[in-house]
């Protein structure tokens, strides 16, 4: 069967279409998972280094589906308020105040009245758990690894269940759960509990083969040579003890800088001019650019070279 864009893909061979009609080329066990959760409807949980396309999984599933990506990005210190909900208050002053002005007394129907969900200010997760249209969001939860453990006990409830209690409120239920997709970079293991909730996937970086057609679709300017050369430097960098090595996302950024500078092919000046696209830390920066970033050059023209 051919993928239908906007509908759930019906099998694992349906979503890998829809992956890569959305320019992701994801390998099978991806597809896989990705179907499974969909079908099952779970969480997906997505581990793996930074920039190597976890996040836009969530993307390109809310552009195939056609269906609005919440996003909820994780930081230290992250509480209720900024990712579930809070009160207007300075508009529920002002309605106070109005209503002393013009001589209401009854203090019950000014509560009623305050605490009424048009003072109430929806944050990710609250407006994940309102799909209006009956068509429910992709909630993607980005790097959870990042806040604390407090508030991954408060998720609990809402991956339980897909329910958020508002004390003044009461319970708000989603009508249909979201497609719920959460990256972390693994900066720290999250908690049992919350995994046992989710379908689970490690995003590795890809194989050469793969890579080059990821830049043959992202940067379609991108000359044969040059896109063959940038993939083997990168992948070769990523064999070194580096810091931080470059993720699919900078070796995108890296192919669509040596294009706009007219490059067709990787010389020794031209990679050490460009590294801060590539690579984010000076260390990484300083043992590169200079005599193992020349050999590491040589030794891919060499290669491919020898492969024809």
């Amino acid at each position: 069967m051919v993928y239908q864009r906007g509908q759930i893909p019906q099998s694992i061979d349906e979503t890998a279409e829809m992956l890569s009609a959305g320019n992701y080329l994801a390998a099978r066990s991806l597809a896989t998972v990705l179907f499974l959760s969909l079908r099952m409807k779970r969480p997906l949980f997505l581990e793996g280094e930074a920039g190597v396309g976890k996040t836009e999984i969530a993307k390109v599933l809310a552009a195939s589906l056609d269906r609005p990506l919440i996003r909820l990005q994780c930081y230290e210190g992250l509480d209720i308020a900024s990712a579930v909900y809070e009160w207007n208050y300075p508009a529920q002053m002002l309605e106070i105040r109005l209503a002393e002005a013009s001589g209401t007394t009854d203090r019950g129907r000014i509560e009623a009245d305050i605490f009424s969900e048009r003072y109430l200010i929806r944050r990710p997760v609250l407006q994940a758990l309102s799909s209006p249209d009956g068509r429910a969001p992709i909630f993607l939860i980005d790097e959870l690894d990042r806040t604390d453990e407090a508030f991954e006990a408060f998720l609990l409830e809402v991956l339980s269940d897909f329910q958020v209690t508002v004390p003044e409120l009461g319970t708000i239920r989603a009508a249909e759960p979201p497609i719920v997709i959460i990256t972390t970079n693994r900066t720290r293991e999250v908690h049992d509990a919350l995994k046992r909730r989710c379908l689970y996937h490690w995003v590795d970086y890809p194989a050469a083969a793969q890579e080059l057609e990821i830049i043959r679709r992202k940067v379609p300017r991108c000359n044969e040579v040059l896109s063959r050369q940038v993939v083997a430097y990168v992948q070769k960098l990523r064999a070194l003890d580096l810091f931080k090595n470059p993720g699919v996302a900078e070796t995108i950024d890296w192919a669509t800088a040596l294009t706009e500078l007219d490059r067709v092919a990787l010389d020794p000046e031209t990679v050490s001019d460009t590294l801060g696209t590539l690579l984010k830390y000076q260390d990484d920066i300083a043992r590169i650019d200079g005599a193992e970033g020349r050999k590491l050059l040589d030794d891919v023209k060499s290669a491919l070279a020898a492969a024809g």
